[in-house]
């Protein structure tokens, strides 16, 4: 593995296992996709550092078994924030006609 994608790998992984980061959260972090994430800290890592990479593991399970309820979270703000700024489309469509 070339220099470069290991000290990668390591950064990632202790950015996952320090801040509780998701994939897609250290991906925007790292400037890198998510597959690449992801591949780091499944495939490479526990060749670099096995205990590392039970952490973070630990991490990306926790991560998947919420993620439904992040989800859900998002669409709630999503709409509460449009609701807020500038109402729903219904109410647009209303005043437009004369």
């Amino acid at each position: 593995m070339k220099d470069h994608i290991a000290k990668r790998v390591l950064e990632v992984s202790r950015h996952i296992a320090r801040t509780k980061a998701t994939v897609r959260d250290a991906a925007r972090v790292f400037g890198v996709s998510k597959s690449t994430v992801h591949k780091d800290v499944t495939e490479r890592l526990p060749k670099l550092n096995p205990d590392l990479a039970l952490r973070v593991k630990r991490v990306l399970e926790y991560n998947k078994a919420e993620r439904h309820l992040r989800g859900g979270e998002a669409t709630r703000r999503k709409y509460h924030r449009d609701a807020t700024v500038g109402g729903g489309e219904k109410e647009k469509e209303a005043s437009a006609v004369p």
